[in-house]
């Protein structure tokens, strides 16, 4: 199977989802749960090919780099950190403050920007991800080859880290898949700046359904995606023209 007919295939599975209009927290965990196996399957079937991967859960080195994800990926995530932050154990955790802090700190600051800043993602605790089975796309992503290397360039050293293209092809794959589908069913198909969405989504359930009825209540999108031209793509790939 080509890139292009996974695309075509991953834009299917999704949209046949989207046509159940499941009510919204099943339909976003259907929709999502559906985009992350897609990823994590098709990594798993090249897995044999690929280097030893050095990337482990309490690896926090690419943890203060921008983090764009959909709608969809945000308010899953959202229901995931209030499950977190409303256990017993999770007073320590402080999360739902650290997210809100994270957003003040990081709102409108481009990818060079926040690297260079090195604010550590809020979700984040002792080195460990608390949300690792429900990080989006863009983090299932982004995977190195060499630990030390991500530390030295975390660090501010100018080093080439060796990240799997595999990886970064499959996330781009899947996650334009999953706005193709979003865009066919009407609904807002943009990325969106983790901690700020992540800090609406948690504010109530309202913007989950204002979302399901075409509302773009995470606008706006990052400034660098050209949703014309993603249009337009999508729909050569999936023979509109």
């Amino acid at each position: 199977m080509t890139p292009l007919d996974f695309f075509a295939a991953a834009h299917e599975a999704l949209s046949r989802i989207l046509m159940q209009r499941d009510e919204p927290e099943m339909l976003i965990d259907r929709l999502v749960t559906q985009a992350y196996e897609l990823f994590e399957q098709n990594i798993a079937i090249h897995t044999p090919a690929l280097p030893q991967l050095d990337c482990r859960k309490n690896c926090p080195s690419c943890c203060s780099l921008r983090v764009t994800a959909t709608a969809p990926e945000i308010f899953l995530l959202a229901r995931y950190v209030r499950l977190v932050a409303a256990s017993q154990r999770a007073a320590p955790l402080q999360l739902l403050r650290r997210v809100a802090e994270a957003e003040q700190a990081t709102r409108d600051l481009d990818e060079s920007q926040r690297m260079a800043l090195r604010w550590p993602c809020p979700l984040m605790f002792k080195g460990v991800c608390i949300v690792h089975a429900a990080r989006p796309l863009a983090c299932r992503g982004h995977a190195s080859f060499d630990r030390a290397a991500c530390a030295r360039a975390a660090a501010g050293r100018d080093v080439e880290v060796p990240i799997s293209e595999l990886h970064m092809n499959m996330r781009g794959l899947v996650q334009n898949a999953l706005q193709s589908a979003l865009r066919t069913a009407g609904l807002p198909w943009g990325l969106y700046e983790l901690n700020h969405g992540l800090a609406l989504a948690l504010g109530g359930q309202e913007i989950v359904t204002a979302w399901t009825k075409g509302e773009d209540s995470h606008a706006p999108t990052i400034a660098e995606l050209d949703m014309a031209a993603l249009a337009g793509s999508f729909d050569t790939i999936l023979g509109r023209h």
